[in-house]
């Protein structure tokens, strides 16, 4: 073994030592809402009030919580970028499973192998052992009656591990949708309790490139079917659609635009592409004449639409800030043991200078990452800002983390047999998801009144 796999394999093992036997359950509504790991018991009332919070049912305020505090107008007056104790313990019982199942090895085998692109052993056990694939839906439907807090922390954990499950189509875009949707549809309903409970798998049918504020996607077409509905037309770079079981699709009908659940399995047909992102599939469906019901009509199709989108963009930015954490941890690992002159090359100025930056923007990416997080969580009216300065600040952060790991690896950074390679993938990858950095720019600009800049005369 070379010099610098020994040194590769010393720096990925270094957070296996937390593995425990057995991961914790994602938290329930009321644990959540508690701050603890443990439901409401006895003295909750008494520890209610000394917090703030409602005595009767032990909850904490909005502050103590973690979302926004609020003035006496409704304002939004600060956001609370913290982790809870919750938010850590999940995120503890999420990162020792990925130390222990989905090392830089494995994700590196996996891709070399070839075949499936996702190791769906893991996400059964991230869905239904962890339990996060029910962290968004309320406890009514089956789920945790968790927040987009929560799903933030599993989302920069999975980031971290560049972790090939099809968390961001199922439990992000396709489970927002249909909570959004007709929640007392039965149907719905039901396809809510078994996406919670890890038993079935979707994603939304767009491609992955849509931006939350794009135009109603066009290429799908809605007709009157005997029972319900039947859809016919492409899609291209759908994520995660080789992995899901039901389909989210927007189309437009004879009565204008609407969203529609489609069996996979049903005159359906997905054919993966050859991806950047070895680690993230994405796919072209077609629908021929496929079965379909109806779950938002017009006038609600486009709003249930963009609020998705905007969800997974906001949580997009957290799997970007793990993205960068990795990258920076282990180039600071790296540059602490590689030898040049008879000194660590992390101790030449230039080295330092260059991480020290890294970490400065990781630093603001942290706290745009939470801040979106947060005013998700709280369904703030400042959402649409908070997620275009997080999407388009995060996106660029993990893009230079991964670029400046590969540099200051030297030629190992350069080698299939490094990860490094992957993080960079994934991070240019998302770069470009639901929406490019000068996309959400010119949307945030848009949304806090800045003119556009003037045209050139000359």
């Amino acid at each position: 073994m070379s010099e610098g796999a020994e040194e590769r394999g010393e720096g990925r093992s270094r957070d296996t030592t937390h593995t425990t036997d057995k991961p914790s359950a994602a938290p329930t509504g009321a644990e959540r809402r508690s701050g603890r790991g443990e439901a409401p018991c006895e003295g909750a009332e008494e520890r209610a009030a000394d917090r703030g919070g409602d005595a009767t049912h032990g909850r904490p305020s909005a502050a103590s919580a973690g979302g926004p505090r609020r003035g006496g107008h409704g304002e939004a007056l600060s956001v609370d970028l913290l982790y809870s104790e919750v938010e850590e313990q999940l995120r503890g019982s999420v990162r020792d499973l990925l130390s222990d199942r989905c090392t830089a090895d494995d994700v590196l085998a996996r891709c070399d192998g070839g075949g499936a692109p996702y190791d769906m052993d893991l996400w059964r056990t991230l869905a239904v052992d962890l339990g996060v694939a029910g962290l968004s839906v309320p406890e009514a439907l089956g789920g945790h009656g968790a927040s987009a807090r929560e799903v933030a922390v599993v989302m920069e954990e999975l980031g971290r591990r560049v972790a090939p499950v099809p968390f961001l189509g199922s439990v992000v875009l396709a489970t927002t949708a249909l909570l959004r949707g007709d929640t007392g549809d039965l149907r719905v309903a039901n396809l809510l309790a078994r996406l919670a409970a890890g038993e079935t798998t979707g994603t939304l049918v767009v491609t992955l490139s849509t931006p939350p504020v794009a135009e109603f996607p066009t290429p799908v077409r809605a007709t009157p079917a005997a029972e319900g509905f039947a859809v016919t037309g492409t899609v291209g770079s759908v994520a995660d659609a080789s992995a899901a079981d039901v389909l989210v699709v927007p189309a437009i009908g004879d009565d204008g635009e609407g969203l529609y659940l489609v069996d996979a399995a049903a005159d359906v047909t997905v054919s993966r592409l050859v991806a950047l992102d070895l680690t993230r599939s994405i796919a072209t469906v077609t629908f021929t004449d496929a079965p379909a019901h109806r779950i938002a009509g017009p006038g609600d199709a486009s709003t249930v639409l963009r609020h998705a989108l905007t969800v997974g963009a906001g949580l997009l930015a957290s799997e970007q800030l793990g993205i960068a954490q990795w990258c920076l941890d282990e180039t600071v690992h790296y540059v602490g043991e590689r030898h040049q002159f008879g000194r660590p090359i992390g101790s030449f100025q230039a080295i330092k200078h260059r991480l020290a930056q890294l970490w400065l923007g990781l630093v603001s990416a942290r706290a745009a990452a939470r801040h979106a997080a947060s005013v998700l969580a709280a369904n703030d009216p400042d959402t649409a800002v908070a997620v275009a300065v997080a999407q388009s600040y995060c996106a660029t952060v993990a893009v230079h983390a991964a670029e400046e790991a590969v540099q200051l690896h030297g030629g190992t950074g350069m080698t299939w047999e490094h990860p490094a390679h992957l993080y960079l993938k994934r991070a240019k990858s998302d770069e470009l998801a639901l929406g490019t950095p000068g996309h959400h720019l010119a949307n945030l600009a848009h949304l806090v009144d800045i003119p556009p800049p003037e045209p050139d005369a000359g």
